[in-house]
């Protein structure tokens, strides 16, 4: 799932069902999430190309992790071929997000969720969405270069090899400080789910 318009198709779906699913229109969606009804509206039509900050608002604003509107809900079972990994750029940033493993049903385990990331030099991502209720544990292990990850008001510095656990429940920040792409996968765990 590498082309722009089949991850536009499924992030389109995912606000349309989830949306649907709490039965929220478009202009209460909007006032919840203070993104516009019109940008919404693209959006679900998968005619725009939404950041990774509007789809964390819209995340919030339907009470799921971010993760849940970029990936499709059926799982892809015990072997997933790099080909089949959904992969998302972050129009703003440049960050690339390849899914490997996620969902209730692809051997990644009910709760957990495997991804790879490529980030850009110099790029910076800024999740300052407040929501408690999607609480989720996360480790990031670093691959190549170097990242800086502020975690509510805290800046890790993490190079080669290293890993950074935190819970996803106040603002994070993700910035790589360096004139050359950082590689690093990220684990992300439910709490109440088993690892």
């Amino acid at each position: 799932m590498d082309t722009g318009q089949e991850v536009h198709a499924v992030i389109a779906g995912r606000v349309r069902a989830l949306r649907t699913a709490a039965g929220l229109s478009l202009d209460q969606l909007g006032r919840r999430s203070g993104v516009s009804r019109s940008a919404i509206s693209l959006i679900e039509r998968a005619e725009s190309s939404p950041t990774a900050v509007v789809l964390d608002k819209l995340a919030a604003a339907l009470g799921v992790p971010l993760t849940a509107l970029l990936e499709p809900v059926e799982g892809t079972g015990p072997l997933c071929r790099r080909a089949q990994q959904p992969v998302w750029v972050d129009p703003a940033s440049g960050y690339r997000r390849r899914t490997v493993a996620g969902g209730e049903d692809d051997g990644a385990g009910p709760g957990v969720r495997l991804v790879e990331i490529s980030f850009p030099p110099g790029a910076t991502v800024a999740f300052d969405t407040p929501a408690p209720d999607r609480r989720l544990e996360q480790v990031v292990w670093l691959l190549s270069g170097s990242m800086a990850i502020t975690v509510d008001g805290v800046e890790h510095r993490l190079h080669r090899g290293d890993r950074l656990r935190f819970a996803v429940d106040g603002p994070v920040t993700f910035h790589n400080p360096t004139s050359r792409t950082s590689r690093y996968a990220v684990v992300q765990h439910r709490p109440g789910r088993s690892w």
